[in-house]
């Protein structure tokens, strides 16, 4: 079917504006950032190149290391919420009395703020907090825990609020894939015996496949690029046992201006994220006969 050139210009026409839009707000970005990862600039004076110097100094510095490491563990947050998230999209996935109450209770961390929740957490994990009178009332511990002071768990702590917060946002998209499977071949997998886990692993999981792929390559780069929880609750700390990646480009930008160490690093964050998600394409694509 071929299209005449004047539909040709109406479409692009259309396109334009976002286009234009895609253009300024990223592309350009994107290459000016690529170009100042490879220079010395600190928004005063004009870039001056350096070719690989930063890439050099990030490597030998202890704390960006320590930060890739921290972002390594951070993924850690990925096949634990997405468990947590088919599970509950299969509990919630059921007619029954008051569940869109539930489901709403679920959804709620994901609308709201992450400064509330940073607040929230922050007053939770306190030495006199919530947390810590539960945990000593069910004579779990003798002595309050610090979680935000010890720079041995704090980094759990803050990945904990991380799978709390994105929990509900997963389940919704696992909802949506559940409700999109036929009850048809439950029906015909019922009358050929097959009990409940039979179901589940050999229905449920294999055409929720597409939505594993789509929540697990999101739920990686928001693992990768945890900035939001580690700048409320402990701003790095304690010891800067919390530093990620891209909170270590933060505080070199943002704060000592810095612009092609932390740009480096952001460079390095970015081709991080690029191999995780080819692996999740690489693994989890499902598989055409």
């Amino acid at each position: 079917m071929k299209y005449s050139s004047k539909a040709n210009l109406t479409a692009y026409a259309f396109l334009a504006p976002a286009i234009a839009l895609l253009l300024v707000f990223s592309f350009w970005p994107v290459g000016f950032g690529s170009y100042i990862a490879f220079t010395k600039y600190n928004l005063i004076d004009a870039p001056v190149w350096v070719g690989l110097d930063n890439f050099r100094e990030l490597l030998d510095d202890e704390l960006f290391l320590m930060s890739l490491k921290n972002s390594a563990i951070y993924l850690i947050v990925v096949p634990v919420i997405q468990v947590l998230a088919i599970l509950l999209a299969v509990l919630v996935n059921n007619n029954l009395p008051g569940i869109k109450y539930y489901r709403a209770a679920y959804y709620l961390p994901v609308v709201t703020t992450v400064s509330v929740i940073g607040v929230i957490w922050n007053f939770m994990y306190t030495e006199d907090g919530a947390l810590n009178g539960i945990l000593r009332w069910l004579h779990i511990i003798n002595e309050p825990i610090g979680f935000l002071n010890d720079d041995r768990i704090a980094l759990l702590a803050v990945m904990f609020v991380t799978i709390w917060r994105g929990l509900g946002w997963y389940m919704v998209l696992y909802l949506a894939g559940l409700q999109a499977i036929s009850q048809d071949v439950y029906e015909a997998a019922t009358l050929d015996g097959a009990n409940a886990w039979q179901k589940f692993w050999r229905i449920t999981v294999p055409l929720l496949m597409p939505t594993i792929l789509l929540c697990s390559i999101m739920s990686v780069l928001a693992a990768v690029k945890a900035f939001e929880e580690v700048q409320i609750m402990t701003q790095g700390g304690p010891y800067q046992s919390t530093f990620t990646a891209l909170y270590y480009a933060y505080e070199f930008g943002m704060k000592s201006l810095n612009f092609g160490r932390a740009l480096a690093a952001s460079f390095i964050v970015s081709l991080f994220c690029i191999a995780l998600a080819w692996l999740n394409f690489r693994y989890l694509t499902p598989k055409t006969k």
